[in-house]
């Protein structure tokens, strides 16, 4: 018995051992192997850069020029309050559950990418908000230009790391140059903008630390050709043909404050962002007063107004006053809860280039593109009529392609007014001079002149009705088809729409870029099909027009880029494929009290109160004031008009 028991456990140990050596043999496969592939795409990496040395340089921090003049924008005022705390979890909604994580690709360009990428992380340089002149420093500690080489040099903040924890380095920058020139992105845009010789030149590396970026021509603006964000390789390495399948839901490792964890993604109804509590910019001025929330919560909420219900009863922490009807009549100034101060209502006038809320005609169709019937169609748009019932007066209309941008904006040229007269006209030179029985025109063809009008914005039904009412005393029919946000982008992006409206966020630059939204490149394809995934969403294709964004981009004199920016503006204006729609020198919030901000609310050029994260709770103030709501305790009324930035 004793030799029999001796036997098994032999065996058992022997069975045991050898499961031991045969599981660290697979794992040190595998260790092998995911070494060997990495090692493997680095090197098809390197390859890349060696095979274009011009533009991707190599030298040693001895070759550094020694003249430079470093500055760090360290003089300039900070962000936020020092009042901030930190903690709690912020809650908001989403029209609709964004398709991607991603921040490049097919369907990457959703509304969802601002709140991951552009209002989260840090790159290089950012321009100070209210002092848009200056840039203050991110992940560049400081940076110098030499002007007659048009080069800018920057040196990395060495604490400077991903959300994982992985330092941030020169070699992300030129990662940054590898991704965005591949064609496994499918992102033609992005393709143009990064190829050499769009705008830049080359990138040399100094060190691990150091680098410079080239670009064409010395510009006024030239530093802000500096505010990039780095792509970490290490996150890349399974880089290839499927990218956008491969990539789809993953999180990037980021440089901002807050990052998403697998587990916090329920597709099609949230998703969360946790604050980084080891954020490696937490305490660096412009940074330490804002991204002040643990946790933001997106909650998918497709009707707006069950959103605003959702806010009304507390389950939203504040909410964007977009249409008149949310600020005066479902929250006038007497409601209940602002008459007791439980919610207050904001009015704050910033002083950003204006976003271009318009109607975008599709001149790559049938019919469409007749510029005579654009123009008819740009006539028969009542937009006066929209800011005069729909808006109650507070806005007005927008005059062009690129309004807000001070001297280089047009100074004379505004939109075409409603005219059912001249829309007739023009219509009649396309051939539809007869009415039909139901008043739409018609050609000899019996071709109607109707088109379909998309948009993904709910919330402004009532002013497409107004639109789509006084089309048809034209002759036009307009068929309105409102989707949700993310199919109504889709749709524009794949250029599969007739008539579309969108309101474009434009960058803060000293002045307009014309060439993503009206150039050739970006319109179409080589082989004659409209290009998608590109901001061109007129498909924009006019030589002429081509010729001068050319010259405006190479041009390094201030004088001339404003003369040529009025000239394009004129040109565009005269293609009538963009038809400007409405402005407004605000923005409206409502907020429970229990959310807080600066004593100036928010910065210059903020676009919404929730981009630039200034706002913060303190301790239990929402259990509290919830407490109180039950109890009948009232508080101040609070409706405030920020007017600091206003202009007269």
């Amino acid at each position: 018995m004793k030799t029999s028991k001796l036997r098994f456990h032999l065996t058992l140990l022997f069975i045991l051992s050898s499961l031991i050596l045969w599981t660290g043999c697979s794992s040190q496969k595998e260790d092998n192997s995911s070494e060997q592939i990495s090692s493997d795409f680095n090197q098809k990496v390197q390859t890349y850069y060696e095979a274009s040395p011009e533009n991707f340089v190599f030298k040693s921090i001895e070759d550094l020029p020694q003249d430079l003049k470093w500055e760090d924008g360290n003089d300039l005022p900070d962000i936020g309050s020092p009042n901030a705390k930190k903690g709690g979890t912020y809650y908001e909604y989403i029209p609709d559950f964004p398709r991607t994580l991603r921040y490049v690709g097919t369907d990457a360009n959703g509304s969802f990418r601002s709140e991951i990428l552009d209002y989260n992380r840090v790159s290089l340089i950012h321009l100070h908000p209210n002092i848009p002149e200056r840039f203050y420093p991110g992940l560049a500690k400081e940076w110098a230009i030499d002007w007659e080489t048009h080069t800018i040099y920057l040196r990395l903040n060495p604490e400077a790391t991903y959300s994982d924890g992985v330092p941030v380095r020169t070699d992300d920058f030129f990662f940054l140059f590898y991704l965005r020139q591949s064609p496994h992105i499918q992102a033609p845009y992005s393709n143009n903008v990064f190829k050499f010789g769009t705008y830049f030149t080359k990138i040399t590396k100094y060190d691990d630390l150091t680098f410079s970026i080239t670009i064409k021509s010395t510009k006024p603006d030239m530093l802000s050709f500096a505010a990039l964000s780095p792509v970490p390789q290490h996150f890349y390495q399974g880089f290839g043909e499927n990218f956008i399948t491969d990539y789809q839901w993953q999180f990037e490792p980021t440089t901002g404050a807050y990052t998403i964890r697998p587990e916090d993604v329920e597709k099609g109804q949230s998703i969360i962002m946790r604050r980084n509590k080891n954020w490696w910019a937490k305490d660096l001025k412009f940074f330490r007063n804002r991204f002040n929330y643990d946790k933001l919560h997106y909650e998918v909420i497709r009707d707006p107004s069950k959103a605003f219900e959702a806010f009304l009863r507390g389950d939203l922490d504040a909410g964007r006053m977009t249409s008149p009807e949310q600020w005066y009549e479902k929250l006038p100034d007497n409601h209940p809860l602002v008459e007791t101060g439980f919610i207050h209502k904001i009015t704050f006038y910033n002083e950003i280039p204006r976003p271009t809320w318009g109607l975008r005609i599709n001149s790559y169709q049938p019919l469409l593109n007749n510029r005579d019937i654009r123009i008819g169609i740009n006539y028969a748009c009542n937009f006066g009529l929209i800011n005069k019932e729909f808006f109650r007066g507070d806005n007005e209309r927008l005059r062009t392609v690129a309004d807000g941008y001070g001297e280089f904006s047009h100074p004379t040229l505004k939109a075409r007014p409603f005219d059912v007269e001249k829309a007739l006209e023009y219509f009649a030179k396309a051939g539809f001079n007869e009415r039909g029985a139901d008043g739409i025109l018609v050609n000899e063809q019996g071709q109607r002149l109707s088109f379909s009008l998309t948009t993904g914005y709910k919330r402004f039904e009532a002013a497409f009705t107004i639109l789509v009412e006084e089309a048809a005393k034209a002759g036009l029919e307009l068929k309105l088809d409102i989707m949700d946000h993310t199919t109504s982008f889709k749709l524009i992006s794949e250029k599969k729409h007739q008539i579309h409206f969108v309101g474009m966020i434009v960058g803060l630059n000293m002045y307009p870029d014309y060439w993503q939204g009206y150039h050739s490149d970006n319109a179409i394809n080589e082989d004659g099909t409209a290009k998608p995934n590109t901001n061109n969403f007129t498909i924009t294709n006019d030589n002429e027009i081509d010729a001068l964004i050319d010259r405006y981009r190479d041009s390094s004199d201030k004088e001339e880029i404003k003369q040529l920016s009025h000239l394009i503006s004129e040109k565009l204006h005269d293609y009538a494929a963009f038809i400007p729609g409405w402005v407004a020198p605000f923005y409206r919030t409502a907020k429970w009290k229990w959310v807080h901000f600066p004593d100036d609310f928010n910065v210059r050029q903020s676009l919404r109160h929730r981009e630039y994260r200034v706002d913060w709770f303190e301790g239990n103030e929402r259990e509290e004031t919830l407490r109180a709501l039950k109890t009948g305790k009232t508080f101040e009324k609070t409706i405030q008009v920020y007017d600091q930035y206003k202009r007269n």
